[in-house]
């Protein structure tokens, strides 16, 4: 049985009131006193259960969810997972707030984190640009005691506590895989749509798709990367243009903006078959799924990336381990026969 703070008084020769005085850290207790406590502690092998102290003490956690403002389905996914999050805020003692910064804007996420310094939250999550300063503006946080962890997309070499994601590198050697199995034989150009090269996500899941097609289909050339912008107006315009040219027989979509993909597809490639992957389920790409306009899709549960930062942030700010089994995002790929 584990011991309490009663077995600690009882051996300690004390009061519960000092006991409580000595786990908190509170003044008035001789210093004789708080070392024969200190010893019946170790002696023990008492561990304070801090979560259940919080909720004696009706401690509550201010969270910070900081998104890219972007009219993509996967952040409108995103961001209804955290407003579930903030209906569940009184179970979970939080108080979740969320900032939305302008996408791929490294000197509007360093402003925010900066505000974010003087306000003292118990923790951050952010959706991250991987650029030099936004890293700098992280690690200057963590080092002032702030816990932070990266949602969706990482940040390199960062001090982060924590990334909430799936691997992407793995994601996007998946749908290579994927993309040349489907193809079989064909020979043919490969169309790659990113939202941007600033964030890490992308960068990772094209380093992994451009690696498993030069090691296992070297019959399929992939095409200069479209970057747009995770805008389904801006996607769209590029696919179209891309698809202009006859010779692209797959597209990967290895981002978001997929409204204009999938609209683009619907346009221009009536005339020939494409095999298509790209990622997120959302309803615009389940729609698609089912009409044969994509093949497949790469999907990562928002509503897991959301819980696991807050369980993370939590237990950073009491000082507490983390389980890192629970907190590891799978990646799902689903077909049309299998969407759940």
């Amino acid at each position: 049985m584990r011991p309490t703070v009663h077995d600690i008084a009882a051996a300690a020769g004390v009061s519960l009131a000092t006991v409580d005085r000595v786990l908190n850290q509170r003044p008035g207790v001789r210093h004789v006193t708080r070392e024969k406590v200190e010893t019946a502690i170790r002696e023990l092998g008492y561990v304070r259960d801090v979560a259940a102290a919080n909720l004696a003490k009706g401690r509550t956690y201010p969270l910070v969810f900081i998104l890219p403002a972007s009219d993509n389905s996967f952040m409108h996914g995103l961001n209804a997972e955290i407003r579930q999050a903030v209906l569940r805020s009184s179970a979970e003692r939080t108080d979740i707030r969320t900032i939305e910064v302008p996408a791929f804007d490294p000197a509007a996420l360093v402003s925010v984190l900066e505000e974010l310094s003087r306000e003292k939250p118990c923790g951050i999550a952010l959706v991250a640009t991987d650029a030099p300063d936004v890293r700098a503006a992280v690690d200057r946080l963590v080092r002032e005691r702030f816990p932070i962890v990266t949602l969706v997309s990482d940040l390199t070499g960062s001090l982060r506590h924590h990334y909430a994601g799936v691997d992407n590198i793995a994601a996007g050697r998946t749908a290579a895989r994927l993309l040349g199995r489907f193809l079989g034989p064909r020979k043919g150009e490969i169309a790659v749509l990113a939202g941007s090269m600033l964030v890490r996500d992308h960068r990772e899941r094209l380093e992994g798709f451009t690696a498993v097609m030069a090691e296992e289909f070297p019959d399929l050339a992939i095409l200069p990367v479209l970057e747009g912008r995770d805008d389904p107006e801006v996607a769209h315009r590029l696919v179209a243009d891309a698809l202009g040219n006859a010779g692209i027989i797959g597209v990967y979509s290895l981002g978001a903006g997929n409204r204009g993909l999938i609209r683009a597809l619907k346009e221009k490639a009536v005339d020939r078959v494409l095999t298509v992957i790209a990622h997120e389920l959302t309803a615009h790409t389940r729609a698609a799924l089912i009409d044969n306009t994509i093949d497949a899709i790469l999907n990562q549960d928002a509503g897991h990336e959301v819980r696991s930062a807050i369980r993370v942030l939590k237990a950073k700010a009491d000082g507490l381990a983390v389980i890192e089994a629970q907190e590891r995002i799978r990646l799902d790929i689903f077909l049309k026969d299998n969407l759940p």
